[in-house]
């Protein structure tokens, strides 16, 4: 899947009438098969951002495109991952991976497709479980599954391991990114982990400034796993964070 963001901008209106400007003029292009990083500060209109490619929120100024096309609202073929696991209290794991597919009616081979992402995720054996009975990294994982077992052409991740142990977070960044290479679908990740983001992705969109604007756009055409310890690691690290404290002191003077 193909997304080109088009000069996007986002603005609210506080309750004293004033307009806030979020996000300003950004324009980047996601190709197929990318894994892009959307990184920066918190506050800073990351998710904001997120939830207009998935189709929640609409762009004040600008376009953003899907294989050419506008994206006016949510579609199965972009598929959420949160911050925080949602999952339905009173359903099995199994359940919880299954259900939005039932809801949109797509069935065929879902049992297979169920069983085969609770293998991929280790959960086969507590595909009974309810949510409660799960840890928080197990819970993540669901979810992952629960993305993914719809086949979508691309998967949006707002931060969805920041609440997890250092551990689980690799462990589990470590099988997204297996997941990625093997079923080819886009990927945009947020995060305002530097290292996390070096680890994920091809391509890292730094926003910063009041508003946020795109500061710089990093490519990484390295191959996976990646190893924080290596010159190229280090290297681009300081590259980005140059990058980033430039706009802040930037931002700062503005204040």
């Amino acid at each position: 899947m193909k997304i080109e963001i088009e000069k996007v901008s986002k603005s609210y209106t506080k309750s004293y009438k004033k307009e806030h400007v979020v996000l300003k003029d950004i324009t980047f292009q996601i190709d197929e098969g990318d894994f892009v990083i959307i990184l920066g500060e918190s506050g800073c209109g990351k998710t904001t951002l997120l939830n207009m490619l998935a189709g929640f929120e609409k762009p004040t100024s600008g376009k953003v495109f899907v294989d050419g096309k506008e994206i006016f609202g949510v579609h199965p073929s972009r598929s959420m991952l949160f911050q925080q696991p949602a999952l339905i209290p009173w359903l099995t794991v199994e359940e919880n991976v299954a259900y939005g597919c039932k809801i949109r009616g797509d069935i065929d081979n879902l049992d297979y497709r169920v069983i085969q992402f609770l293998e991929i995720m280790g959960l086969l054996g507590y595909a009974k479980e309810k949510p409660a009975e799960l840890s928080l990294g197990m819970a993540h994982r669901t979810c992952l599954a629960r993305a993914l077992v719809g086949l979508p052409k691309a998967l949006l991740l707002d931060e969805p391991f920041a609440a997890l142990d250092t551990f689980t977070q690799n462990h589990i960044r470590e099988e997204l990114v297996n997941l990625w290479l093997s079923e080819q679908f886009s990927a945009v990740f947020v995060t305002h982990d530097i290292d996390e983001a070096i680890f994920l992705g091809n391509k890292i969109v730094l926003l910063g400034g009041e508003p946020a604007s795109i500061q710089e756009i990093f490519k990484i055409d390295w191959e996976y796993p990646r190893n924080a310890g290596s010159l190229s690691f280090k290297s681009i690290r300081d590259d980005i964070l140059e990058r980033f404290k430039r706009s802040y002191v930037a931002k700062r003077t503005l204040i």
